[in-house]
């Protein structure tokens, strides 16, 4: 079975995010970039998959040139190679945008299952994966917490408000990553070493055969008005008492008198 694995490069979570001069993006300098983590249980479940089926993992991104340490975080986790799409043309685009880059590349490889997180951590837009499998014309799942691959077709349970559904689809098909679907490997040092030499190819717009006016910032639809951070919290107020009725009294009487919200 051929899987390919859709992973993106974010930034992580616990990095401190600062907003550029331009207003519509964020200053880049002293951010440690990450695999987005739900691309990592795509590239887990991907793995286990292979190891019950058999095949290879391909795992593509699209990106900047560092993009390739990502890449190379999958390959030391065992997949077998990586493609990452790498042209000025790409850069800025949005959902749309990328998913036609991926969906092109896609089929420039062989490929029985795809496999995407559910969102990107750093736009959480959640709209990347099923519009891939859209313009590949192939069966979408979101939201999986549990797949099974039977013959020329795989069984997903996927969540829903207050419980989860059991789909099943044709392959070749789509589906898109939760929490709780497995937990990912770490890379061990043999794993860090073999993937040094595993093939990664770097292609461009052009050689995917895109429009360069369709992709990348020219083919975006969503456009970014401005960055803002959120308002600063007041500092916590500390109800101080001799009793748990006199500071019940004293958290009533703040809220009354002072907050005015009762």
């Amino acid at each position: 079975m051929d899987i390919v694995v859709l992973v993106k490069q974010v930034p992580d979570t616990e990095s401190l995010v600062q907003i550029a001069g331009d207003g519509v993006s964020i200053k880049k300098d002293d951010i440690k970039w990450i695999m987005n983590p739900y691309d990592e249980l795509a590239v887990e479940e991907a793995l286990r998959i292979k190891e019950a089926k058999g095949g290879t993992v391909t795992v593509l991104s699209v990106g900047a040139q560092k993009a390739q340490e990502t890449i190379r975080t999958a390959l030391a986790m065992g997949a077998d190679k990586g493609l990452l799409v790498n042209d000025p043309a790409a850069e800025g685009g949005d959902a749309l945008a990328t998913a036609r880059i991926l969906a092109a590349a896609v089929k420039s490889l062989p490929f029985d299952l795809i496999i995407a997180g559910q969102r990107a951590v750093d736009e959480d837009n959640y709209q990347v994966g099923a519009t891939v499998a859209e313009f590949l014309g192939i069966p979408h799942i979101s939201l999986v917490s549990k797949v099974e691959v039977l013959e020329g077709r795989i069984r997903c349970q996927r969540s829903v408000d207050g419980g989860a559904v059991t789909v099943e689809a044709p392959l070749p098909a789509l589906f898109t990553t939760q929490r709780g679907l497995n937990e990912p490997r770490y890379a061990s040092l043999p794993g860090i070493m073999k993937a040094k030499k595993k093939p990664l190819e770097v292609k461009t717009v052009a050689a995917l055969g895109l429009d360069p006016a369709r992709v990348g910032a020219a083919g975006r639809k969503v456009l970014v008005k401005a960055l803002r951070l959120p308002p600063e919290r007041k500092a916590v107020r500390m109800i101080a008492g001799e009793t748990p009725a006199a500071m019940a009294a004293e958290l009533v009487r703040v809220l009354h008198e002072e907050a005015r919200l009762i």
